[in-house]
């Protein structure tokens, strides 16, 4: 994804289980992603993200987090933490491949394939306005905002 591509059209599940096509959303959108729910990393983002939801609600910014766990895993993920960011599950890795944020990663000496932690912010015109790879979760949603509010 490189800076003015439009939203990839894929689509994923929302957590309640119905169907979102991501190029459909009208408006400024954040889409992140992460690799898996309820870990201490993925928790703290979507709780950072949840914390300044209002925010982003007044900016008229949706924010979308998206990884490979279901549905029921995500409901169950947000009644634990009290979340209220919108979670999107993509079990086809359909938009993983699309915003090219599946490939190889290192942990304890060991390779294996996931998702890298990205964040994608995309204009009320569609367009990719700023996006940020291999995320450092701390300070990072409170960057996304300011961003979003400079659109």
């Amino acid at each position: 994804m490189e800076q003015g591509d439009g939203i990839p059209a894929v689509t994923v599940t929302m957590a309640a289980g119905q169907p979102l096509a991501l190029g459909d959303v009208a408006g400024p959108l954040v889409v992140y992603f992460y690799p898996k729910d309820d870990t201490s990393g993925c928790t703290r983002e979507a709780l950072d993200f949840t914390a300044l939801a209002g925010e982003f609600q007044a900016a008229g910014v949706r924010v979308i987090g998206i990884s490979k766990d279901s549905p029921a895993k995500h409901q169950k993920f947000a009644a634990k933490h009290g979340l209220t960011v919108e979670l999107a599950s993509d079990e086809d890795g359909a938009a993983c491949e699309a915003f090219g944020v599946w490939g190889e990663k290192k942990l304890y000496g060991k390779t294996y394939m996931g998702i890298e932690r990205a964040t994608f912010l995309f204009g009320g015109d569609g367009r990719l306005a700023a996006s940020w790879r291999k995320v450092k979760v701390p300070g990072h949603a409170q960057a996304v905002l300011e961003a979003a509010r400079a659109l």
